[in-house]
């Protein structure tokens, strides 16, 4: 895989952020914070009722899928088209008892716990403040993952691209 530096020699991207509205703030921010179990990592106010948590999500990662692909996991994963173009994904370590915590939360399940080809767990889920979400537990560790059919990095698939 190949990683890219910035002329200083370090990472060019250090944290991907992920920054979302929420019209019902409170209730968004003990949905993700309290039941999920994203820990607060900083918050701020303003004196005009500005508020925003700042939740520690572990390592991030940015899935750029196109259309076929989409259209592909949202058939695996529910059984029919649902994600809108951006789609959150929580890896747990427990898939099952998650889907089942954040339920009774209040998010709306889409589709239960669901093996994928990919061996992991998914779920699909509704969440607060309009997040199409899944959570997801791995089953194989990312050496028995790279082994199945259709696992490889670009770069894998296209050496001279």
């Amino acid at each position: 895989m190949s990683t890219h530096t910035d002329p200083a020699g370090g990472r060019p991207v250090r944290q991907l952020r992920l920054v979302v509205e929420a019209e019902d703030y409170e209730a968004a921010l003990a949905f993700y914070r309290d039941v999920l179990g994203l820990p607060e990592q900083a918050a701020f106010s303003s004196g005009d009722g500005a508020r925003v948590a700042i939740l520690d999500a572990g390592r991030a990662t940015l899935e750029i899928a196109n259309p076929a692909q989409k259209k592909m996991i949202d058939e695996v994963e529910v059984g029919r088209q649902v994600a809108p173009k951006i789609r959150v994904a929580f890896e747990v370590d427990d898939a099952r008892g998650t889907t089942e915590r954040l339920v009774s939360a209040g998010a709306t399940e889409v589709a239960p716990p669901t093996v994928t080809p990919w061996q992991s767990l998914n779920a699909r889920l509704d969440a607060p403040a309009g997040l199409h979400i899944t959570v997801f537990e791995e089953l194989r560790t990312l050496a028995e993952r790279e082994t199945l059919d259709g696992f490889a990095t670009d770069e894998d698939r296209h050496p001279d691209s």
